[in-house]
Formats: C-alpha cells, structure tokens, sequence
C-alpha cells in the first residue's frame, strides 16, 4: 500500500512590528534596553515585548499638545509645583512595557534625575486621542488600566473627534470618572488645585491652519 501523503508542516513566526524591525528582536522578546537604544522617526511603545507603531501626529494632534503643555506649564512653574514633560519621553509601566504619554506632569518630590532615559512615576498624564478605532481603544481602556496600575493619579484624555476633555483620578488602584467637558466648559483638575482649561479654547487651538 502507497504510504499517505504527508501534509508540510508550517511553523508561524511571530511577525514584525514593521518591515524595519526584522532587524531586531522577535515580538515578545524585546528587553527595556532594546527599546531604548532604538533609533528610528516612528512613535513606539512598547507592550508586554511587543512593539506598538503608533500613528504620526497630525497637526491638529500636535497643536492641541501643544497648547496644553503650555498652559501646564506656566501653572506649574507659578507654583513650582515640578516638571512638565512632552513626547516621546517613555514612562515604565511594568517589565517589558513603556508608554510614552502626549503630557506629563512630574510633582517636585518625584522629579526624576538629570538624563534619565525614561520615568518610573509620573502624578498626570494627557493623551490626545488620534483619529481610528484603534487609537481610542487604546487611551480609553489599555492605557487607562496601564496608568492606573502604575499609580498615576490623574489621567486627562483629550478627545478632537468629539471635542470633550475627560479626566480621570486615582481611587483604590482604580481610575473614576471625575467629569466629561465638553466645548463651552472648563476642565478642572482635581490634582492640581486651581489649574482649569478652557475646552473651548484647547479645541481651537488646532484652526490657526485653517
């Protein structure tokens, strides 16, 4: 009797983050240092080994970040309250993950050293929501248990796609939804006392292009 044809065997490989990184480590396998001695014009972050290729910033992205950091600042410097930073700047979640929020703002008491690489704690965050389902997933619900599970106490998500500022604080290991403002309000930290925007304005600042 004819033996039975055997059927190839495939293996599956995990895949590259994008074309470029099959250059370096497989998905999964990617260490802290990996990830910060990459060079490249793509925003990345890294998850659990894996990289995620965020989309470019548009410009409405960019002057949004733009004009909040500014008004962050300022605040923050008033009161000398600590350090405002802006992306990329990663921030170090768990082993193996890195975020690397549009805002952060470090208090004076857990401002991190000259030349570090990257932040273990950050008090708040901001995130511009960039356009497609799969940016929103991951500022409303994967960054949002991520940021929580660090000990971030308030995290701002600013959303251009329906124009509201949603802020979050810390309670229990647990973000709750401290308010939705929408155009014609203002958003108001619980956080930083005193320091309120404009959501009209953050919105606004995206149409000096148009």
């Amino acid at each position: 009797m004819a033996g039975i044809p055997q059927h190839p065997t495939f293996t599956s490989e995990p895949e590259p983050a994008w074309d470029v990184a099959l250059l370096f480590p497989s998905q999964g396998d990617w260490s802290e240092g990996d990830f910060l001695a990459l060079d490249t014009n793509h925003l990345v972050e890294l998850v659990d080994g894996s990289l995620e290729v965020l989309p470019m910033p548009t410009t409405t992205h960019q002057l949004i970040a733009a004009f909040l950091h500014h008004l962050l600042t300022q605040f923050v410097s008033a009161g000398k309250l600590g350090v405002v930073f802006f992306a990329p700047l990663p921030i170090k979640i768990r082993g193996k993950t890195m975020r690397e929020p549009d805002i952060l703002f470090v208090a004076r008491q857990h401002q991190p050293k000259s030349n570090d690489t990257f932040l273990a704690i950050a008090d708040l965050v901001m995130e511009v929501v960039s356009p497609g389902a799969e940016a929103r997933d991951r500022d409303y619900n994967q960054k949002r248990a991520d940021y929580a599970a660090l000990g971030i106490n308030e995290y701002w998500i600013v959303d251009p796609q329906i124009q509201r500022i949603t802020i979050l604080s810390l309670h229990g290991g647990q973000y709750r939804v401290d308010g939705e403002f929408e155009v014609t309000q203002s958003a108001v930290s619980t956080l930083l006392h005193g320091f309120t925007v404009d959501v009209s304005a953050v919105f606004a600042a995206a149409n000096v292009l148009n």
